[in-house]
């Protein structure tokens, strides 16, 4: 089906807020993978147990995850652009703080709080995309330009890192939120519309209570199952979660004002697109987590070195995620998000083929693979999400399709991450003499190893590195698995939605939204 053509040129000031959106959406996921290649030098510094390790990884991540909904529920109540000043002022502040965190639970607890700021940020960003460009074929050029940045920064994270260790502190990596940050309160005001619905109806903190307690408990389960503690507790917590997940939705299906409206996934594309998004989000975030650590602790480079591989995905997943609506208007948004599905599949096949030795041009090309193949579909994903919703519940839409995107990347770290170290616990037994830490987790084992004998070093790096790669391997095949699985649904159900979502994107959106310039 042939789509509408554009009904004028978006104006100019629409374009420079975009680049200023652009801007906290790039710092916000660079700041999901800026930790990773630090994570030897905070480890160095700072001697975190296991579980402390993963929590400053990724609570960041989580924090936002559980929060989204609310956060972007809110910004239709109180105004997009305020609420998205209100968190960048926020996050800056964190961000400084978390530069100089003197103990690990320190900058677990100002990570937190930069996840909570994060919140404010991505529904905001998103929201005032969809109210700034109404024309389906400009917001959806639109859409991809934001995706780019947020996948792109992603991949650019442990690069930006690679070049700050190279000549700073490990805590330098979160120093790049102060100057965005600045810059959005400067020029926010200025160039961003104000947002609000009409009607907005209230907000159900008690629903704001339980999306909490349904993903925290289960993380924290999670973590503590796969660092070998007994199981009881873990399981307990597990369990708790899950209950709270399904007392939260059976709230939402009674409440006149719900958090989360359920009735967005009747359409089987929403649904649909959400599910992909999440299982691509799963598998790349543990992935990468593993592959910054590869470059470095298994192949040796220094960090700028190990940034400097990541330069190739990076540049090939932001040119493919903007190649993607010209791209889908030829051939269809489930061909493209689809054949992109499979082509990740194909990466992660190379991952699961990476060896231990001279292994970075293996290692490089899966995650190159998989970058070209995800990018597209994450923002005609996005597009979809946010163009099915009315404009007064365009925030809570966008909550949505980044809830499913973050909350799927810290899952993937906390589920990869986990996996890898469940499996390095396994075969690495440190020799006798050598600290505990050291069987924990490879980042232990190279700060061990730095004050040992060369010999005994040899004896304790060379099965720490097997074990490591190993784990890489694994999530490369399951994450082939699952990224094929994503391909063959997107194909099959997102194609039989294809043609009613391009008619009802060609005619107006219902609902009310107010703005002010």
């Amino acid at each position: 089906m042939t789509a509408p053509p554009p009904t004028a040129r978006p104006d100019r000031r629409a374009l420079v807020g975009l680049a200023v959106l652009a801007l906290p959406t790039l710092l916000l996921s660079i700041d999901m993978s800026v930790l990773h290649l630090a994570l030897p030098h905070m480890v160095a510094d700072l001697s975190p147990t296991g579980p402390q390790l993963l929590w400053a990884v990724d609570v960041y991540g989580f924090m936002i995850a559980g929060l989204l909904v609310t956060m972007g529920t809110l910004g239709d109540r109180i105004g997009r652009r305020r609420l998205l000043l209100i968190g960048a002022a926020v996050f800056g502040a964190a961000s400084a703080l978390a530069a100089f965190s003197p103990t690990v639970e320190v900058l677990i607890a100002t990570r937190a709080l930069m996840g909570v700021a994060g919140a404010t940020l991505m529904p905001s960003t998103l929201g005032l995309i969809s109210g700034m460009f109404p024309d389906p074929r400009h917001r959806a050029a639109a859409i991809a330009v934001w995706t780019s940045c947020f996948m792109g920064g992603t991949a650019l994270g442990p690069m930006v890192g690679g070049v700050l260790l190279h000549w700073f502190w490990w805590g330098s990596v979160f120093l790049l939120g102060v100057p965005v940050m600045a810059l959005l309160l400067v020029c926010g005001p200025l160039l961003l519309p104000e947002q609000r619905a009409d009607h907005p109806g209230r907000l159900d903190l008690v629903s704001v209570v339980l999306s909490l307690a349904a993903v925290l408990p289960a993380v924290y389960g999670l973590k503590v199952l796969a660092d070998g503690a007994p199981p009881t507790v873990p399981l307990l917590t597990i369990a708790a979660g899950l209950i709270a997940g399904v007392v939260f939705v059976r709230r939402q299906l009674h409440l006149a004002d719900p958090l989360l409206d359920l009735r967005l996934f009747r359409a089987p594309a929403f649904g649909t697109a959400l599910a992909v998004m999440m299982g691509g989000a799963v598998a790349m975030g543990g992935t990468f987590l593993l592959i910054s650590q590869y470059f470095q602790l298994v192949a040796g480079y220094p960090p700028l070195i190990a940034g400097l591989w990541l330069v190739p995905p990076s540049a090939a997943m932001i040119v493919a995620t903007l190649l993607a609506p010209p791209l889908a208007a030829r051939v269809g948004r489930a061909t493209v998000i689809g054949g992109g599905m499979f082509v990740t599949a194909a990466g992660f096949v190379v991952l699961a083929l990476a060896p231990v030795q001279d292994g970075a041009l293996t290692v490089m090309t899966g995650l190159l693979l998989a970058s070209i193949g995800l990018g597209p579909g994450a923002a005609l994903i996005a597009d979809i999400v946010v163009g099915s919703a009315p404009p007064e519940r365009a925030g809570a839409a966008a909550s949505l399709s980044e809830t499913s995107g973050e909350f799927g990347i810290a899952l993937g770290v906390a589920l990869m991450g986990s996996l890898s170290a469940a499996v390095y616990r396994a075969a690495v037994e440190p020799p006798q003499g050598v600290p505990e830490e050291a069987g924990h987790t490879l980042a232990g084992a190279v700060a061990v190893a730095r004050d040992l004998p060369a010999d005994l070093a040899a004896a304790l790096l060379g099965p720490a590195r097997e074990a490591f790669t190993a784990g890489l391997n694994l999530a490369g095949v399951l994450g082939a698995i699952a990224m094929a699985l994503g391909g063959a649904a997107a194909l099959v159900l997102l194609r039989a939605a294809e043609e009613p979502a391009e008619a009802d994107e060609s005619g107006d959106a219902a609902g009310s939204v107010r703005v002010n310039e």
